[in-house]
């Protein structure tokens, strides 16, 4: 794995763009790149996620939600690959980022809930464990997972894995990241040994999108991020705000990278089976420009049954009836 420093970049910072785009890892990517341009042999390639038929909610309506999944699965990856990158080992798969896009056909407004996996919820027909454990029984339990324990309604399904981004990296040539203070991830074997901008590999990119154990050196010592998982969420933010903005640049100054970038993102991808990519580019695009509004749930650490979880408050419940489609949007 390597680090290089990026050329210079007039006025940009990425720490400031924080606010501009919320976590997809390949969601927002794909229409900054213009996915609209995508041929109908492209979106033939595109896995359907048949199970999900009957489960998904019916898209008729004055809104629509789309659930957006980032899975750690590690089907596709040799077993060199697996002790090299350090994606280490799970029992089946788990979902590693959801979030719900909610687009709005009456105030014509585009939102981003981003749910945290450590979420303690009631799996159906499971019992009780992180939101992340639902996806190792399958796409469709994660629906009803979200569907019947936070009461909102999804309409389509759409999700990418850890080859999939790595494959998005590479055909970008890395992702500009700026670090305040030298930063390291011993899990994901993340290592920036000093402070400045630098462009992420396919690898270090990767272990800075998935670092948990984030620490930097500070006054002389090596200090924890304590946020877990909600601060997991904003560092994927950071990067989803770089790799947009590179894709932006890249695809404008030449036209042809378009279709590179479409076939790296698109070839993995797996959706629901009344999902149109195309259609639904349209309403991604806000995500790349920052055109949309983004929500957070209130939740609380707790430890049950000796697991570290995060339980919703009751704040919550009014994001949830807005992305339910039951009352208006919160004041923030």
């Amino acid at each position: 794995m390597s680090l290089s420093k990026p050329q210079a970049r007039s006025g940009r910072n990425i720490f400031t763009s924080i606010n501009t785009v919320s976590i997809g890892l390949f969601f927002v990517l794909i229409s900054a790149v213009g996915l609209v341009v995508a041929t109908q042999q492209q979106e033939a390639n595109v896995h359907r996620a048949n199970e999900l038929n009957g489960i998904l909610a019916d898209k008729e309506g004055p809104f629509v939600n789309y659930l957006l999944v980032g899975s750690d699965s590690r089907e596709g990856i040799d077993a060199n690959e697996l002790k090299t990158e350090h994606f280490g080992t799970v029992d089946g798969r788990r979902s590693d980022t959801v979030m719900i896009l909610h687009v709005d056909n009456v105030l014509d407004t585009v939102s981003i809930l981003s749910v945290p996996r450590d979420l303690w919820l009631e799996i159906p027909d499971h019992g009780k464990n992180r939101l992340n454990a639902a996806y190792s029984y399958g796409a469709d339990v994660l629906v009803r997972t979200i569907q019947e324990s936070l009461g909102v309604p999804l309409n389509h399904y759409l999700e990418i894995d850890f080859v999939s981004f790595k494959e998005i990296v590479a055909a970008l040539g890395g992702v500009d990241i700026c670090f305040e203070y030298p930063t390291r991830d011993y899990k994901t074997k993340l290592d920036v040994p000093t402070a400045g901008c630098y462009t992420l590999d396919k690898s270090q990119a990767l272990a800075y999108a998935r670092s948990r154990y984030f620490e930097v050196l500070k006054d002389g010592q090596w200090q924890i991020d304590g946020r877990a998982d909600l601060g997991r969420i904003e560092r994927q933010q950071i990067f989803l705000a770089s790799a947009v903005t590179k894709a932006i640049e890249q695809t404008t100054s030449n036209p042809l990278r378009t279709s590179e970038l479409v076939n790296a993102a698109i070839n993995s991808l797996t959706v629901d089976s009344g999902l149109n990519i195309l259609e639904t580019a349209n309403f991604l695009r806000p995500l790349a420009s920052g055109g949309m509004q983004r929500f957070k749930l209130a939740v609380s650490p707790e430890t049950i049954d000796d697991k570290a979880v995060l339980v919703l408050g009751i704040e919550a419940r009014e994001v949830l009836d807005y992305f339910a489609g039951v009352s208006g949007p919160p004041i923030k």
